[in-house]
């Protein structure tokens, strides 16, 4: 058992207002500016000292940031750099990170973090060599992780020029057909709807937010009631594209694949169903094709936009112009996609190993156990 003493946040360090800085009043410099969610921006000058920790207080309240380099936190946001703490900071950066400040919204409206409520908040303080130590040791730990999600990053970008470089880039032969022409388009199920006296089955229940852009997101999939009717109406088979029906501009054409990751899965009526006749066209390379800057384009044409929003309909989706490459082609970008998505899983699994050991070294370091 660690002979730390138990300190209040308050004894260790000072949460200090960030200040205004309107982008009107910003001139781009060398010095980020930092919002809750972090950098918004540059300015000539900085706000604090060195080195500093930026915690949101309005908006993503209790979000940390950490900036190696002076900064200007901005209003939105508290701030602790070397004036502000004796502890050291990457330690500290650790520690709040750790300490659960969003969870103390007491706002009704706009989200915020008080900080007195926080400079309650208790826990271990070790001797400031045992500081630095740790913090050597979680950022050991972050810099792996971070090295992972980058080369996601770029094999996502590999995608992307791999797409670009055999369809794009480069004259080839196409056939230019509409999307109802190679697939057969359908709506979901709608909730509320009216069932009279059929027996109900609950099943998963795919709403937008599971449909990402060539993935799914399946940690949260609610169920509905449906019946054996509507079931076998709306249930997703090997190959199915989901595209959602609208939200943000830059959201139209998101969609992806399904892979029968769940059984017996259904999906809503704000999720369009795409089933491809895979004689006529790759499933891969509609996904790709629909969710390219060109099918982008399209949608952002074609659709019906409100105070940021948008949406499109089933007859436009139907209409959708596709170019269709020799299948051939298609097939040997299905191919190089797939090596990639391979590589990709793995990069994942390991991300998810790292993001579990990183768990699992900040509750033993801070527990005093490492």
């Amino acid at each position: 058992m660690s002979a730390w003493p138990k300190v209040r946040l308050s004894e260790v360090c000072e949460f200090k207002y960030g200040k205004s800085l309107p982008k009107s009043s910003r001139v781009e410099g060398e010095s980020n500016v930092f919002g809750s969610n972090g950098v918004v921006g540059t300015h000539t000058t900085p706000l604090t000292a060195g080195p500093t920790i930026v915690v949101g207080r309005k908006g993503s309240l209790g979000e940390v940031n950490y900036s190696d380099h002076p900064c200007w936190p901005i209003d939105t946001t508290y701030y602790v750099d070397e004036t502000s703490t004796e502890a050291d900071l990457r330690w500290l950066f650790h520690r709040l990170s750790d300490l659960g400040l969003p969870n103390l919204n007491r706002a009704a409206a706009i989200p915020g973090l008080n900080r007195e409520d926080a400079y309650r908040k208790e826990f271990l303080l070790p001797p400031i060599e045992e500081q630095r130590r740790i913090a050597a040791i979680l950022d050991h730990a972050d810099t792996l992780r971070a090295k992972r999600r980058e080369a996601l990053a770029r094999l996502d970008e590999l995608g992307e020029a791999i797409y670009v470089d055999m369809f794009e880039a480069r004259a080839i032969e196409v056939m230019h057909v509409r999307l109802d022409d190679v697939a057969d388009i359908s709506s979901g199920i709608t909730k509320g709807r009216k069932v009279n006296d059929s027996p109900l089955r609950e099943v998963p229940y795919l709403a937008v937010a599971n449909v990402q852009d060539k993935r799914l997101e399946l940690s949260a999939v609610k169920t509905i009631e449906a019946t054996a009717a509507e079931i076998q109406r709306w249930v997703l088979k090997q190959n199915d594209l989901l595209l959602t029906e609208g939200g943000d501009p830059d959201k139209l054409g998101r969609g992806t694949l399904w892979a029968n990751e769940l059984p017996e899965a259904i999906h809503q009526n704000h999720v369009f169903r795409v089933r491809p006749d895979c004689e006529r066209v790759n499933p891969v390379y509609l996904n790709w094709a629909v969710g390219s800057s060109r099918g982008k384009a399209y949608f952002l044409r074609s659709a019906k936009q409100t105070t940021g929003i948008a949406s499109i309909n089933m007859t436009q989706l139907k209409a959708f112009p596709l170019e269709m490459p020799d299948m051939r082609v298609q097939r040997e970008f299905a191919q190089r996609v797939q090596a990639l998505d391979s590589t990709r899983a793995s990069h994942r699994t390991a991300l998810s190993e790292l993001d579990a050991l990183f768990a699992s070294l900040q509750s033993r370091a801070f527990r005093g156990e490492l």
